[in-house]
């Protein structure tokens, strides 16, 4: 896009939010005083409208696009990321992961349940917890190098509305089944560390970059938009970041992809995902739906994830199990409490 097409484009378009990000995008993507911008493309639907719309922007072509591949990818994003290059006459940097997922998984542990989660279960299992259902006073005798998890576990973290989110109880019935079903597994959350956090932080430092750009949107949701208040900060690593469609609600989205065309890879348009992330990820809310969908389009991915992740699977499959026999019992309790002082009214007004 040529700045005097961009500038006829933002005069006639009628959504203030595309035209917003427009034009704060023009301002901060050919701002002199960056010289290597580095933008992370992921292969999603988020990632495609900001790629197109940093594309037209970028009138001195100085943006770097960077994507990591984490050792379990499916082949419809790689395939993806080369129809991206065809499309933009762009070249997408391929960064391997320090240690692949398989690697992290094997040598650290598997994910389970939540990043935060993960972290938690992974600490009190290298100190040998024994998973005892006793006060944080107690515990922290016991375990006293083991103090944020142990808070965790023992839920005394305050919240101003609800669980917080460091506790345990943020997970329902979690405690619980831990306790009646200890992991005979490594847990861990390693995997993020190595496979994409810490290779970005490498990429920053490989190609001296002093902007970093990311597709986050508010409105997904979730501990990674939530972390941020608006769509540019500084971060510890003194490198600036900037989130060109962090307002982009969903109909916002839909609305740029109508007007620019935008094609998305075969895991949206073949698979039917509705978002795409780390391969089948034990985190993943319709895990069980995304491993369907590998096993029946992408057969050998599908052995691979089930071979990193087959104890995680059986433990999340098996605290799923326990939390629905866990609310059925919530609601036979209720039922039979009704029941009683029905009966009990019924009784009355007879006599």
């Amino acid at each position: 896009m040529s700045e005097a097409y961009l500038w006829e484009f933002l005069d006639t378009h009628d959504d203030i939010t595309i035209v917003d990000s427009f034009v704060k995008a023009n301002s901060v993507i050919n701002n002199p005083c960056y010289d290597t911008i580095l933008c992370s493309i992921s292969g999603g639907s988020d990632s495609d409208v900001m790629l197109d719309l940093i594309h037209r922007v970028d009138l001195n072509k100085k943006v770097k696009y960077i994507w990591f591949n984490t050792g379990l990818e499916y082949q419809a994003t790689k395939d993806h990321l080369d129809y991206l290059e065809k499309k933009y006459n762009i070249t997408i940097e391929r960064e391997r992961a320090i240690k692949p997922i398989p690697l992290t998984c094997k040598e650290y542990g598997q994910p389970f349940i939540s990043k935060f989660a993960s972290e938690q279960i992974g600490r009190l299992q290298k100190h040998g917890f024994k998973w005892q259902d006793l006060p944080y006073e107690e515990l922290i005798l016991q375990y006293p190098k083991c103090k944020s998890a142990l808070k965790w576990w023992c839920n005394v973290y305050e919240a101003k509305a609800g669980n917080s989110r460091f506790n345990i109880s943020r997970n329902k019935y979690l405690k619980e089944f831990i306790i009646a079903n200890p992991p005979t597994f490594k847990i861990s959350s390693k995997c993020c560390t190595y496979a994409k956090k810490n290779v970005g932080k490498n990429a920053v430092k490989k190609y001296n970059g002093d902007l970093q750009i990311i597709g986050v949107r508010q409105a997904e949701g979730g501990i990674r938009a939530t972390a941020y208040k608006n769509c540019y900060s500084i971060s510890e690593d003194n490198i600036d970041n900037y989130r060109p469609i962090f307002w982009y609600k969903d109909d916002t989205k839909e609305r740029y992809e109508d007007k620019f065309n935008i094609v998305h890879s075969a895991c949206y348009t073949k698979y039917g995902f509705k978002r795409t992330g780390c391969s089948c990820c034990p985190y993943a809310r319709g895990l069980e739906d995304e491993l369907e969908i590998t096993r029946i389009f992408e057969p050998n991915l599908y052995k691979a994830v089930n071979n990193v992740f087959k104890e995680s699977y059986e433990y999340t499959r098996k605290y799923r199990e326990f939390v629905q026999l866990m609310k059925l019992k919530e609601d036979k309790t209720q039922i039979k409490g009704q029941m009683t002082i029905d009966d009990f009214l019924e009784g009355a007004s007879n006599g």
